[in-house]
């Protein structure tokens, strides 16, 4: 822990690291110092109120008592002196033994236990305590006054600072102490008035450590508040003369990426090394792991070569960085390559790397892979979490694995690790899918029996099965229950009752809830349109299809593939198949690729109709894309 210093000709070698910031430029740092060395104060004088006679015979008594007892407790031998102690005669006794500290301390704590000693004892046994090396037990006084209930913050803060500087000249003359007390105002929140304290200590030339500026830095930006605070002070002290170091420069470089300023952040970086602070690997590991959050992968890559090249070996939180953007960018098999370098440089992965493979396997619909990492990680000896078990359990379910899905629930409970809401919605959604209801709506009920609070996507997923099989007054009751318990319906929500309505044949009902989730401030989406298309179309009112297809268009709504299968599956069926071939063109020329399915509709009619020629050129068409369909020639030929 390094002391504070006054300012000085030492600190002339940071002049030239004149530190701009979004435009600021400092002002060169020697005329402030030139400024503060024509002003700084002298400490005062220390006078204390002079004992009378029978004062002087008492305090000589308890000195010497007290230097003469042998292994006897304070108490015992101080007994005949305890009726006429007063609070003065704790500051006139600690002059005569202030060179012997642990008797320093055993007079103060037995002067402590009859009556609360004066501030101007407490700063003198602080000035003592630091100049004998002993910062906890300074530590420790300031902190148990701050502790006191019902102090009054304001008054008791000018009171503590002014004994404090009034002791340091006779009692100690070593300036940690000041750097003691900031770190105690900083401990306990009071950082308007470190920040006042810091200021004040520029009038006696002393400025504090750069440990104690990181503790102020590092408490500020605990707070999204005081974010941009640490900013300011990172900028200002270095102009009143402290010297930032590595550590320093990290904080800031955290905060800066924070605040989403990940190019600040990485500028910081590079001046560190102009500025005569070396990087090291957390500076390095920050940058890294904000532009992995921005998604910038290029650059994390080239950071992470820098960091080889400068002899940096990457620690944990680099390779979890890097393993996180990979997979939330889709390269799983990458985002493996990185975990197996990782475990080669002798760096353990924990439950949050394998966690995150894991999930990023089963998102991408790689069970089997997810499962094998799973059990690589136990046999391994790191436990998973109930977060690793919810990601195994949503990919089992979106894979129609029910049973699988449901042992694992099962072995994570009995670990006794609690499944949350995500786990029960995960399950209800795969049986609500695997149209096993009763076993959706069971889960549902021991969810709410756990304290559980379903959330919008739980019962979006109830409605979804419950119209799926048919159930549509069911879903449109689960949809108000939604409203009552006042959960705000998202678009998926609306998409799976339309859907029902459509399936159920009430179109009118469909197109009903489309304005009313308008009214809620819902813009219909494609899967919005192509449903409705896909109703409108199985009723054979394909002007309607088209109508809504031209809706879509207008309002930048950009239809899929599926949408076109939904319209060419209307024609054919309705055998309007020049509508189908000019719909064919259409996609081709604003590029949008067909797919197997929208020419097996194409196919299929001219096959059922005996065209031979009309099949065959769709069929040329289709094997000239790679979606060659035989089967469908030697089925309908």
């Amino acid at each position: 822990m390094k002391r504070s210093h006054f300012l000085s000709g030492a600190c002339s070698g940071i002049l030239h690291h004149c530190f701009s910031w979004d435009g600021f430029i400092h002002r060169f740092l020697s005329l402030r110092l030139s400024a503060y060395s024509t002003s700084v104060r002298p400490f005062p004088n220390y006078s204390p109120k002079k004992p009378n006679i029978s004062d002087s015979e008492l305090v000589q008594y308890i000195s010497t008592t007290i230097k003469q007892r042998h292994y006897e407790l304070l108490h015992h031998v101080l007994k005949p002196y305890e009726s006429k102690f007063r609070p003065d005669h704790l500051i006139w006794v600690l002059m005569d033994i202030k060179s012997d500290y642990e008797l320093v301390l055993d007079f103060f704590e037995w002067a402590c236990l009859r009556r609360e000693p004066s501030l101007e004892a407490r700063c003198i046994v602080i000035q003592i305590a630091v100049a004998s090396k002993d910062p906890k037990m300074a530590y420790g006084l300031i902190y148990d006054f701050w502790m006191k209930p019902n102090l009054d913050v304001s008054h008791s803060y000018s009171c503590f600072v002014e004994q404090l500087i009034y002791t340091y000249r006779d009692w100690g003359s070593d300036p940690y102490a000041f750097n003691v007390f900031f770190e105690v105002l900083v401990q306990v929140g009071m950082l308007s008035e470190a920040r006042n304290f810091f200021e004040k200590m520029l009038n006696y030339g002393v400025v504090m450590s750069v440990y104690s500026c990181n503790l102020f830095l590092s408490r500020l930006s605990n707070h999204l508040k005081g974010l941009k605070d640490a900013l300011q002070v990172f900028r200002e002290f270095l102009e009143m003369g402290v010297c930032w170091n590595s550590a320093s420069y990290n904080i800031i470089i955290h905060i800066l990426c924070q605040l989403g300023k990940f190019r600040e952040a990485h500028h910081l970086l590079l001046q560190m090394k102009l500025r005569g602070c070396m990087p090291d690997v957390v500076s390095y590991s920050t940058v890294i792991n904000g532009y992995c959050h921005a998604g910038e992968p290029q650059r994390v890559l080239r950071l992470f070569d820098e960091m080889h090249t400068m002899g940096l070996k990457p620690n944990a939180f680099s390779y979890n960085s890097i393993i996180l953007l990979l997979c939330n960018t889709g390269n799983i098999a990458e985002a493996e390559r990185v975990l197996r370098e990782m475990m080669r440089q002798k760096i353990e992965p924990d439950t949050v790397v394998y966690t995150t493979i894991i999930d990023g396997f089963c998102k991408c619909g790689n069970v089997p892979a997810a499962i094998r990492i799973f059990k690589e990680m136990q046999s391994e000896k790191i436990l998973p979490d109930f977060i690793t078990y919810t990601a195994i359990i949503h990919g089992l379910c979106r894979s129609g694995k029910m049973t699988e899905a449901t042992k694992l629930f099962e072995e994570m409970v009995d670990r006794g690790l609690a499944p949350d809401e995500v786990t029960y919605t995960a399950l209800i959604d795969g049986y609500c899918k695997a149209g096993e209801l009763e076993e959706a709506f069971s889960l549902h009920n021991q969810m709410v029996d756990m304290g559980l609070a379903p959330n919008v996507v739980t019962y979006t997923a109830l409605a979804d099965g419950l119209c799926k099989q048919g159930e549509v007054d069911t879903a449109n009751e689960l949809l108000h229950e939604m409203c009552a318990k006042g959960l705000e319906l998202n678009i998926c929500t609306y998409n799976s009752i339309i859907n029902g309505l459509c399936k159920a044949g009430k179109i009118i009902l469909a197109v009903q809830l489309t304005e009313d989730m308008k009214a809620a401030g819902f813009h219909p989406d494609v899967i919005t349109y192509t449903t409705l298309m896909d109703a409108y179309c199985k009723l054979g009112a394909m002007d309607k299809a088209h109508e809504l297809l031209r809706k879509m268009l207008d309002r930048g709504v950009q239809p899929t593939v599926v949408t076109f299968n939904v319209l060419m599956n209307g024609f054919c069926l309705l055998g309007m198949l020049e509508d189908g071939v000019r719909l064919l063109k259409w996609m081709l020329e604003k590029g949008i690729m067909p797919n197997a399915t929208t020419y097996n509709s194409l196919l299929k009619q001219y096959c059922i109709r005996n065209n031979l020629r009309a099949a065959t050129e769709i069929y040329r068409g289709c094997a000239l894309r790679g979606l060659c369909q035989t089967a469908i020639l030697i089925t309908y030929w």
